[in-house]
């Protein structure tokens, strides 16, 4: 396939090599205007807002992924494939059901739990087990420390379902997992077919066991700073 894509109007060499991918297009707009230098408009397909621009003197692009795993499978697949982009680190909220961990605090996913079917197109003899780039892993909690904030690295959950009749968060929570999001085992997929590098760093904006902290749909799309500092710097 040649450039641009279904998906995206950007031309060849619009990316750079990092792309930062929130799922909310105006949290990708407020990471361009906010911490970019020289940030110009590379996509705007459906209106997923895609940036590239300077941080601290290093080329780095930023684009909206949408919601689910369907949404950044396609965006991820696209950029890896098409566009010569080498790593992709996800900006992203979650739900969180862990007792130490409340809002704002940050997830490090190294490995992404789901349950829903993205790994079956591989025609794999068993089960795939999603997991982020131990480098960006090591490097991502480094400048949390650096930062002075409050993290955990572990499992994370990419749900299909945001309504789950089911309620089975803490299910999951007696086998680990710290939180739920909707997209990082798809990236994590398509990164490891492509022979590239993700991960994916929630900020905690809900809490299944502490509703009273959980957070408003502006407060995800401009408060989580510290997160998008945390992976600017690995860019």
């Amino acid at each position: 396939m040649s450039v641009p894509t279904p998906h995206i109007s950007a031309k060849a060499g619009d990316f750079a090599c990092t792309v930062l991918m929130p799922g909310d297009p105006l949290r990708s707009e407020f990471i361009a205007k906010t911490y970019l230098k020289d940030a110009v408009l590379v996509n705007d397909v459906r209106g997923v807002h895609g940036y590239t621009g300077y941080y601290k003197g290093r080329r780095v692009s930023v684009m909206a992924s949408g919601m689910g795993q369907p949404a950044i499978g396609i965006y991820s697949y696209e950029l890896f494939h098409f566009y010569g982009v080498e790593q992709i680190i996800r900006v992203g909220s979650c739900g969180s059901f862990h007792p130490d961990l409340h809002a704002r605090d940050i997830i490090i996913a190294m490995g992404a739990c789901t349950n829903g079917n993205y790994a079956a197109q591989y025609n794999l003899p068993g089960t795939f087990c999603p997991l982020a780039d131990f480098g960006l892993v090591k490097q991502a909690a480094e400048q949390c420390e650096k930062l002075g904030v409050h993290y955990m690295v572990g499992n994370i959950l990419s749900s299909d379902m945001f309504y789950d009749d089911a309620n089975s968060g803490m299910q999951w929570a007696k086998m680990g997992v710290l939180g739920v999001e909707m997209e990082s085992a798809a990236l994590y997929c398509n990164a490891a077919r492509a022979g590239k590098k993700a991960l994916c760093i929630c900020t905690v904006s809900d809490s299944f066991l502490y509703p009273e902290e959980n957070t408003t749909a502006e407060e995800r799309q401009v408060s989580f700073t510290k997160m998008m500092e945390v992976a600017l710097e690995l860019a």
